[in-house]
C-alpha cells in the first residue's frame, strides 16, 4: 500500500502518432487488474500477466497501423508503459529500487534483474526459435522489453534460462518481469533514495 502523507502512484500518457494512437493509465499500487485492447492477441496476454503479477492496475488500449505489421504497436505500447512507470515513480526517494525474481512456466525458467536507478540498459537474452506467437512477431519480443526500459529509465536484465516452448518461454520472463518490477518500487518507508549519490 501506499503510505498515506505520499501522493498515488498513478501515471496517464496519450500517444498520437501516424502509426500508433494509444490511452494509457497505469497505478503502481494496484490489485493487479488489467484492462488490454492492442490489436495484437499475445501482447494483450502478456501485458495482462504482467500487469497481474506486478501488482500494477493497467488500463491500455491501442489503435496501431497493424495493417503494415506488429512492431510499431509493439514497440509504442512498451514506450507508452515505460513512460507511465516513469511519471508514476516521481523522483524514486524511497523505493526498493533493486527487484529480481525467478519465475517458471512448466519447463520454462525465466530470470529478470532490475535497476530502478535513471540509467537505462538492457540486455536481453529470450531464447525464441518460432517466427510468431499467435500475431505477435518474436523478433519484436526483446525490442518491448528494451522500449519499456529506455522509456521508464531503468535497466533491465532479462534471460530465459531454459525451455523448449515458446510460448512458455516468453511467458515466464514477463512474469518475471512483473515479479521483479513488484519489487523494485515497493516503499521502504524511507524518504530518502537508496544511493549513495542521494538521488536516483
Amino acid at each position: 500500500m501506499t503510505p498515506t502523507n505520499r501522493p498515488p502512484r498513478v501515471a496517464t500518457v496519450q500517444r498520437a502518432t501516424s502509426e500508433t494512437k494509444i490511452a494509457l493509465t497505469l497505478a503502481l499500487d494496484g490489485s493487479g487488474a488489467a484492462r488490454v485492447a492492442t490489436g495484437v492477441g499475445f501482447l494483450d496476454h502478456m501485458l495482462t500477466s504482467l500487469a497481474h503479477h506486478a501488482g500494477f492496475d493497467l488500463d491500455l488500449a491501442c489503435e496501431g497501423d497493424l495493417r503494415v505489421d506488429d512492431h510499431h504497436t509493439v514497440e509504442d505500447c512498451a514506450l507508452a508503459m515505460g513512460e507511465a512507470i516513469d511519471r508514476a515513480l516521481g523522483d524514486r526517494r524511497g523505493i526498493r529500487r533493486f527487484g529480481f525474481a525467478y519465475a517458471p512456466l512448466d519447463e520454462a525458467l525465466a530470470r529478470s534483474v532490475v535497476d530502478l536507478a535513471t540509467r537505462p540498459t538492457t540486455v536481453i537474452d529470450l531464447g525464441l526459435t518460432r517466427e510468431r506467437l499467435g500475431d505477435l512477431s518474436c523478433e519484436n519480443a526483446p525490442h518491448f522489453f528494451g522500449s519499456l526500459a529506455t522509456a521508464g529509465r531503468f535497466c533491465l536484465h532479462v534471460d530465459v534460462l531454459r525451455g523448449v516452448n515458446d510460448h512458455h518461454r516468453l511467458e515466464a520472463a514477463f512474469k518475471a518481469t512483473a515479479l521483479a518490477l513488484r519489487q523494485g518500487v515497493g516503499l521502504e518507508g524511507s524518504a530518502g533514495a537508496r544511493s549513495t549519490k542521494g538521488v536516483l
